[in-house]
């Protein structure tokens, strides 16, 4: 005789028992738990990456605008005065352009569009004069450096202002 079993489930069903499930959920909360730092982290990082760029395109510009003025290619009526050490007197006159000396009638443009501060969401930079004293800013004379006006800190450690 042939004895039939009491089980109530199929044969080959089986389902979670409560340990496997707290393991899993356990394994899954440390994935999340070490995921959300480093999506923060990385969009940060994107905004650093951006603002070096910016950086970087500005400076680029100043110096071509100094390299302009020391080849003597700007009219002396758009510099400040002599002791500019031909470095633009704002930063918007990258953008606006300078006339050229002699017959030129085109005006000599460095940027397009002067480049958002990602930090600050403003195209407002602060700016360094060749004449202001170390670590000081204004740049009460001419643009001699451009940095960002945000106080926060860099994933590094250092303040952006710095860079």
């Amino acid at each position: 005789m042939k004895r039939e079993s009491c089980k109530s489930e199929p044969s080959g069903a089986r389902g979670f028992t409560l340990l496997e499930m707290i393991i899993t959920l356990a394994i899954l909360s440390i994935v999340v738990a070490g995921a959300i730092p480093i999506a923060r982290n990385a969009a940060q990082r994107q905004r650093e990456v951006e603002l070096r760029r910016a950086l970087r395109e500005i400076r680029q510009a100043i110096d071509a605008y100094k390299a302009a003025c020391d080849a003597g290619k700007i009219s002396d009526l758009e510099r400040n005065s002599a002791d500019d050490l031909c470095y633009p007197p704002k930063l918007e006159i990258l953008v606006e352009g300078v006339m050229p000396k002699g017959t030129g009638t085109d005006k000599l443009k460095f940027l397009r569009r002067l480049p958002e501060d990602p930090m600050t969401g403003s195209t407002k930079w602060g700016t360094r004069s060749i004449q202001d004293e170390k670590g000081s800013s204004g740049g009460s004379q001419n643009v001699w450096d451009v940095f960002t006006r945000s106080d926060a800190t860099a994933l590094d450690g250092s303040k952006y202002k710095d860079w």
